[in-house]
């Protein structure tokens, strides 16, 4: 093996970046965390399993039982629970919701971390591009459906894990669905944007409904580019990410802002912000535009048909 220099070192430092140092319990209280099987989903359900409650709510079920038992066994903790929830089929979000609301009186913390990367063009089971569909449709309508619960539970937060890549996104209300042109890497950055437009105008909804003061948040962010499954649809990217590992952050490492996000205390009342390596970073032009962010919302309600006033 190569010698390890200072300067490999300090690159690696560099490359991890900020580390969640909130050592915060989450004694009683509840978190749901989507795709957390495997990336950085999973390290986030790691870390707070050792703090509370944690529902892994994932499409694969034998997957998801795997990591939840890998979990359990090194935590310690048997409260952390597997759901199925498919974020590509309304039918299934919504029995995940229904049975979730059954069994449990109370959310603290949701983090919207599931999500697809480079698909080739493909649609949800309810016509929505895959991009858009899972990374925003999907946990647009779970966050609808989960509200009022965690409402009754404040303090809660919303965690919605958006990407660098919004930077590159638009909304083209015109091809929402990319059927007129399609990008695999431009949808990904679309529904990334999609993201940040949605916690900015849910954080602006809550505060208007004075649920500040309850310190009811909803924060996104950045987790850095992170050596995981995400890039598994192209051949092209898996084998960068391979040749460039030293210089993407481990999947733990790439968690460290969604814990932070969800369990830092000086953030109790910091909402409609976006984070990345554990503080705050910049939006882009089009991440600030409120009129885009009202109008996603109303188009993302009529495309779901819900009434999200």
């Amino acid at each position: 093996p190569r010698p390890v220099t200072a300067a490999t070192l300090s690159c690696r430092r560099y490359v991890a970046g900020g580390q969640c140092k909130s050592t915060a319990k989450l004694e009683g209280k509840v978190v749901i965390i989507t795709g957390a099987n495997t990336g950085i989903g999973k390290e986030t359900a790691r870390d707070l399993a050792r703090r509370g409650k944690v529902v892994v709510a994932c499409r694969d079920i034998a997957k998801a039982e795997a990591a939840a038992s890998e979990i359990r066994a090194e935590t310690g903790n048997q409260q952390v629970i597997v759901k199925k929830l498919d974020l590509a089929d309304k039918n299934s979000i919504r029995e995940f919701a229904e049975k979730f609301l059954a069994e449990e009186k109370e959310l603290h913390i949701l983090i919207n971390n599931a999500g697809v990367m480079l698909c080739p063009y493909s649609k949800t089971a309810d016509g929505f591009e895959m991009h858009l569909g899972v990374n925003h449709l999907g946990h647009f309508l779970l966050t609808f459906l989960l509200l009022e619960r965690l409402k009754q539970s404040a303090p809660a937060r919303i965690v919605n894990v958006s990407s660098l890549a919004h930077h590159g996104g638009r909304i083209r209300f015109h091809d929402l669905h990319g059927e007129k042109s399609y990008n695999r890497a431009l949808a990904y950055c679309h529904s990334k944007l999609a993201n940040v437009l949605f916690t900015r105008e849910l954080a602006r909804r809550l505060q208007g409904k004075s649920q500040r003061r309850a310190g009811f948040t909803a924060n996104a962010l950045h987790p850095g580019s992170v050596h995981s499954e995400l890039v598994r649809h192209s051949f092209v990217m898996t084998w960068l990410w391979k040749v460039f590992s030293f210089f993407l952050k481990t999947p733990w490492e790439g968690a460290q802002t969604s814990i932070y996000c969800a369990v830092a205390e000086e953030l109790d009342s910091v909402t409609g912000q976006y984070f990345s390596d554990c503080q705050p970073a910049y939006v882009s032009p089009r991440g600030r535009d409120d009129e885009t962010a009202k109008k996603l919302w109303s188009v993302s309600c009529e495309l779901l048909g819900i009434q999200w006033d």
